[in-house]
């Protein structure tokens, strides 16, 4: 039993992603003697905390077989959103639950045209990501936003047991999501419909609705990535967010999250995104090419991919 658990344990992509930034720690770290510093490491970790948390909303729609490019876009209007209610004087808390609530009602929107209209997921993010940046432009006028004031910028730089809030923010959500599509039977529906939307359907599981809130929950993450980036940033411009959509989808695929859905894991994802960081923060300190950065995270997503189709081939799954 317990070698069973032990090698159902080494097959999963975790582990491998796991044992990958543990190498690649050490080879960084031999190279740089500031790479494992306690203040890289806490960078790293406040650097990733965004896409971190919006590559566990990630996480639920590639499981469902769906995808999500308006990411950025919305991560961008709730930053505006917030920052302009931060110089009204809001108080933070009310502006946490703005930003949240701004990203539920933009993902409710995506996944209503999903789930209710049948619109396939690539193409309704596709025209929304291009609607809520045009959304961005409008509100902020050709302008940008800075000189928050302390108690908003405090979301980023505020600490929790001397750790700082980001980095516990993420932990929190991805445990608290881990539980929710592990041992929840809304998050096995989830699995369920990206392994086969139609079994799902016949077997009772309310597709629809489970969809719709799969989207709504990715906004919600999508929002407080939003808040966040602009809290640390300090400003918000047209360009918050172009292309954060990317870099999330790539550390879910890294994770482990199938590309073709019915597999991924929250902490898989939140590791992906970490390796990610690993390879641009260690790159820098060696003075190695950007471009040698971007060759070799785009060859792991690649093999990332190919393993996913092998493995589903494997079990019989035909991919053209």
């Amino acid at each position: 039993m317990k070698k069973t658990m032990l090698a159902e344990l080494f097959k999963r992509r975790e582990f491998t992603v796991t044992g990958i930034i543990i190498i690649l720690a050490i080879l960084f770290g031999s190279l740089s003697s500031n790479f494992l510093s306690i203040s890289n490491i806490t960078n790293i970790f406040i650097q990733i905390s965004s896409i971190g948390i919006a590559a566990i909303g990630m996480t639920m729609i590639i499981v469902t077989g769906g995808i999500d490019v308006s990411a950025g876009s919305i991560l961008g209007i709730v930053a505006v959103i917030t920052a302009k209610a931060a110089l009204t004087g809001l108080p933070t808390p009310l502006i946490l639950i703005l930003g949240i609530a701004t990203g539920a009602l933009l993902g409710g929107i995506n996944g209503s045209l999903v789930s209710f209209m049948g619109i396939p997921p690539i193409i309704v993010t596709l025209g929304t990501m291009s609607f809520f940046r045009a959304m961005v432009f409008q509100l902020l006028g050709g302008r940008w936003i800075s000189s928050f004031p302390d108690s908003f910028r405090r979301i980023s730089t505020g600490n929790f047991l001397n750790i700082p809030l980001p980095i516990c923010v993420m932990f929190f959500l991805a445990i608290i999501f881990t539980y929710y599509l592990e041992y929840r039977p809304t998050g096995r529906y989830i699995y369920a419909i990206g392994n086969s939307v139609e079994a799902a359907r016949v077997s009772g599981i309310p597709t629809k609705r489970v969809l719709l809130l799969v989207y709504i929950f990715a906004g919600m993450m999508f929002g407080i990535s939003g808040v966040i980036v602009a809290a640390r940033t300090g400003i918000v411009q047209t360009n918050t967010g172009a292309g954060f959509e990317l870099a999330v989808i790539a550390a879910t695929v890294l994770g482990g999250t199938n590309i073709l859905g019915g597999e991924g894991s929250a902490i898989g994802s939140i590791l992906g995104t970490l390796l990610l960081a690993i390879i641009t923060n260690g790159m820098i300190l060696v003075n190695l090419p950007a471009l040698t950065e971007g060759l070799i995270i785009g060859i792991i997503i690649i093999i990332s991919v190919f393993t996913d189709i092998m493995k589903l081939r494997r079990r019989g799954y035909q991919y053209e």
